[in-house]
């Protein structure tokens, strides 16, 4: 295997000073792959010179990924201090005391004494069963309160406390959920991840990040070809066929899916792509080191938005909720 030269790879700076990979690498199978082809593609990546990698507890594979990293370690192929690792609690270790639990448990399984960010997966303690139907509901779903989430919050605050996350994120938020939340964190987030791609870039969360000092880490960074049924709708935009992001692709002379991943990282945010193929994983991050979209090419793409948006969140609606747009509060309000 080629190793990539790691200069060539942009780094981005966190609001604590660390500069960090502008590319990682995501983790999630969506449904479509077991641990272990997502633990070898890892392995692979850490090999090529991949050296940020999201995680999450319900991702259901972070013990093998673990095994992938004290390996590379003993072998010393890469140093701990060389990666940035993440991890995120679920849904349904939001109580008191869970947050802890949750972390001391991904720590087993990553083999590792800290992660350098811990993220709140989902800003609800909603709970779905894994690989779950579209139209599963949880009948002991709520809304989002701000008090139960404080909760979780507070554990993550102590989890940052004792060492055991160098840095704190959310996910999956909206800027009426940081307004009345950001007020009472004691420590703030250092990330944010989100959705975000071409014909879904939360122009708005992602400059009110930006202005709060959030780095933005974007998932789905390609359209998700291979995310999971559940998430599949009817009018659903794929982002590699959209002619503002195929026009560019065809002026570089590359995938139209590289195209993606390199207006996400001019744009400033962090796309995490996810492949088990080793072609594709090397080609992404290769991508971001050469050959960079032109001025104009950003402007165009700036086109491409068409308010898709492909994780809908529906298994996580409460009874009485209205549909998916009430987990994402399209008016402006917190949705009750």
């Amino acid at each position: 295997m080629d190793v990539l030269d790691l200069r060539a790879v942009p780094h981005i700076a966190l609001a604590s000073g660390e500069s960090i990979p502008s590319i990682g690498m995501g983790t999630f199978g969506s449904d479509k792959y077991g641990p272990q082809p997502v633990a070898d593609a890892v392995a692979g990546a850490v090999r090529f010179g991949y050296r940020l990698f999201d995680c999450a507890s319900v991702y259901g594979n972070e013990d093998l990924i673990g095994k992938v990293f004290e390996e590379a370690f003993a072998a010393k192929a890469v140093r701990r201090e060389e990666l940035f690792i993440t991890s995120k609690v679920w849904n349904d270790m939001h109580g008191p005391e869970k947050v802890h639990a949750s972390i001391n448990k991904t720590l087993q399984d990553l083999r590792l004494s800290y992660v350098d960010a811990y993220f709140v997966h989902w800003p609800f303690p909603n709970y779905h069963a894994p690989g779950c139907e579209g139209d599963a509901r949880n009948p002991d779903s709520v809304p989002f309160s701000l008090d139960r989430f404080m909760i979780a919050w507070e554990q993550m605050e102590a989890i940052y406390d004792r060492g055991l996350a160098r840095h704190l994120g959310m996910s999956n938020m909206t800027i009426p959920k940081l307004e009345t939340v950001l007020p009472r964190c004691r420590i703030k987030p250092c990330l944010i991840e989100m959705e975000q791609h071409p014909s879904f870039q939360q122009q708005a969360l992602f400059d009110y990040c930006k202005a709060k000092g959030i780095t933005v880490i974007g998932y789905c960074p390609i359209g998700s070809p291979n995310r999971p049924e559940r998430d599949k709708a009817p009018g659903d935009v794929v982002d590699t066929g959209l002619p503002e992001v195929a026009a560019a692709a065809k002026a570089h002379g590359i995938h139209p899916a590289l195209v993606c991943l390199k207006w996400a990282v001019q744009r400033g945010s962090i796309p995490i792509p996810f492949s088990v193929h080793e072609e594709n994983y090397q080609s992404n991050l290769r991508s971001v080191t050469e050959d960079p979209l032109t001025p104009d090419e950003m402007e165009q793409l700036k086109k491409a938005e068409r308010n898709c948006r492909l994780v809908k969140g529906q298994v996580f609606l409460w009874p009485g909720a209205q549909g998916w747009e009430d987990l994402w509060d399209m008016d402006g309000n917190i949705t009750q």
